[in-house]
């Protein structure tokens, strides 16, 4: 082997031995992080162990050891610790209780690695196939210490079996989905380095490598046995974990195995102390912090990934890529969903149906950037994309539907003003259709202006409606009152010239008025063509220039300013005269039968 992973198992060693000295916090031993149910179908987590990974503010690393019951995976990561049995992991034949679900060595490794610290973390598995439990049981186990672990020693006593490679399916569709997602890209999710670890004395000449390499040829399959084509797929699929997988062989350390924990290295085999010590080499040189989304985790966020595992392992009766996929994408939905209603935010409803969905297609666009970014997986991720569209689809119709009540209330409330504003024109005091087209004018502009979103179209049909039907009603009571107000008109000017100021002419004139209105226009003129009737165009357009214009409505002034015209009147009647000023005006009225300089005869 190379110097460096030599250097590697000295800093190993050395931090071991420095470990042994001092136990601050009574982590120097073995605490269970993951346990079986009652059932023994399910894990669960124990509060124990992942406690004392949360201690752990350096980037972390996993080795874990996996295999069959009974074939020495505790009193080999107790070799690989430098432990004895009585103080490192229980090994089955020296203690009752046996490994049961998932252990981990308090203490963790530091070494350094590209100039960082990182703390290793042991693992020990419990193992396969043993009495009382189930096939989906031992495929939790693996998975759960495939996912989690940087390097994955797979124990294996003396040979490769078909049901080893079988088991491996997993391992290669987690290094198919999540690592490498795209090249030159940080990688989303790095599966652990596979080790066979095969035990055994002699290999016939052959090379554990070599040993290996055959055993994951494909089987000829005359016979289009299925399980056979399922098995050859698994070996084909092997190939993409390159470099992530290794073989290294491990002879007996000693005959008499169930005394293995007694024995010092100096009564072990020494090829077995050699390979064992190369075998550390060979681990540490494998060894890389755990990656998840580009970056490490430390020991409150390594406890947090086994949650989000053990959650997915749990969910299905057996785990697969795509429950995992699945609940570690579960994080990046809820961001992705967090982008897309932020965006959708900014719409500012209500809108019209082709902003608001503009506005959609840039949130969802942004959202599926974010997804593509961050998502974990290649095959299955296809599922949370589908997922993801889905949720936000039900996001969009709540929006849609926000948009249509914002749009109704917004627009009901406009054509409640123009409504009252019609009303309102409807009753002038002085009928002016100047001011009542006017007032439609403005109304109708400030409805178009205001009035947004997908209720316009609808309340545009009533809005025009209402208009019209207001236009009607004005246009055929516009007549009458206009008639009724001349008529009064005239006879209050034969009034006022007669009594008020006395002047004849206006007097007249008021008269002659009000002898047309009441006998010509009633004789010669229906109320249907009075509206068409030239001579009547002429005095409407006469009325609304004196009725209303931008500078002055009569409508709203008429009785101020007659008030006044009352009192200038009077005033000029009653006080003018004192001082010669009526007399000038008033020609007719000036002379008097009383003041006659006639002589009288009797």
């Amino acid at each position: 082997m190379g110097c460096a992973p030599a250097m590697w198992a000295a800093v190993w060693l050395l931090a071991a031995a420095v470990a042994g000295v001092a136990d601050p916090g009574g982590l120097q031993r073995a605490f269970p992080i993951v346990e079986p149910d009652h059932g023994h179908t399910k894990l669960r987590l124990t509060k124990e162990g992942l406690e004392a990974i949360e201690r752990i503010r350096t980037p972390i690393a996993a080795v874990s050891v996996i295999g069959a019951y009974r074939s020495g995976k505790s009193f080999l990561l107790n070799q690989l610790l430098s432990l004895s049995c009585d103080k490192g992991f229980g090994v089955g034949h020296m203690r009752d209780t046996k490994t049961k679900g998932i252990w981990v060595w308090g203490s963790p490794v530091e070494v350094d690695i590209g100039g960082s610290k990182v703390s290793v973390l042991y693992m020990d598995t419990e193992g396969f196939e043993s009495v009382g439990k189930s096939n989906v049981y031992d495929d939790r186990i693996f998975a759960l210490a495939t996912v989690l672990s940087s390097v994955l020693i797979y124990n294996l006593p003396e040979t490769i079996r078909e049901a080893d490679i079988s088991r491996l399916s997993f391992a290669v569709e987690i290094a198919e989905e999540f690592y490498g997602r795209v090249k030159g890209q940080d990688v989303a999710f790095e599966p652990a380095k596979l080790l066979w670890l095969i035990q055994r004395d002699f290999l016939q000449g052959k090379s554990v490598q070599q040993m290996v390499d055959e055993a994951l040829l494909r089987v000829p399959n005359n016979n289009g046995d299925k399980n056979i084509d399922e098995l050859n797929q698994i070996r084909d699929s092997l190939a993409v974990m390159g470099d992530n997988s290794t073989a290294f062989s491990l002879p007996q350390p000693h005959l008499q195995r169930t005394k293995l924990c007694d024995m010092e290295d100096q009564e072990l085999d020494p090829l077995y102390v050699k390979k064992r010590d190369q075998l550390k080499e060979v681990v540490a040189s494998m060894i890389k912090p755990k990656i998840v989304q580009g970056r490490t985790l430390n020991g409150t966020e390594f406890v947090s990934f086994l949650g989000q595992i053990l959650e997915a392992l749990n969910k299905g009766e057996i785990p697969s890529t795509g429950s995992l996929v699945e609940i570690f994408n579960k994080a990046i939905l809820e961001r992705c969903l967090k982008v897309y209603n932020e965006r959708m935010g900014r719409a500012g409803l209500p809108v019209s149906v082709d902003k608001l969905q503009q506005f959609h297609d840039l949130a969802k666009d942004e959202a599926r950037r974010l997804f593509d970014k961050q998502h974990f997986g290649k095959h299955h991720a296809a599922l949370s994309i589908f997922k993801l569209d889905e949720e936000i689809k039900k996001v969009y119709r709540n929006f849609g539907q926000a948009n249509e009540y914002q749009s109704s209330k917004l627009c009901e409330a406009r054509f409640s003003e123009c409504e009252d504003k019609m009303e309102q024109l409807q009753v002038l005091r002085l009928p002016s259709m100047a001011k009542f087209d006017a007032g439609f004018l403005l109304c109708n502009q400030s409805f178009e202006m205001d009035c947004v979103g997908p209720a316009k179209e609808s309340y545009q049909r009533r809005m025009s409606k209402m208009l019209a039907r207001s236009r009607a009603l004005f246009i055929k009571e516009y007549n009458n009152k206009l008639f009724n107000w001349l008529v009064i008109f005239s006879l209050v000017m034969v009034v006022i010239g007669r009594f008020l100021i006395k002047f004849f002419l206006l007097e007249v004139a008021a008269w002659v008025m009000f002898a047309f209105l009441e006998t010509y226009t009633r004789l010669f003129w229906s109320s249907e063509s009075l509206y068409y009737n030239p001579v009547w165009h002429m005095i409407v357009s006469s009325w609304e220039t004196i009725v209303y214009s931008p500078v002055l409505d009569l409508d709203r002034w008429a009785f101020p300013i007659g008030a006044a015209l009352f009192f200038l009147a009077f005033y000029w009647r009653c006080l003018g005269g004192r001082r010669g000023i009526a007399r000038s005006l008033l020609p007719l009225y000036n002379g008097s039968y009383r003041s006659s300089s006639r002589t009288r005869t009797d």
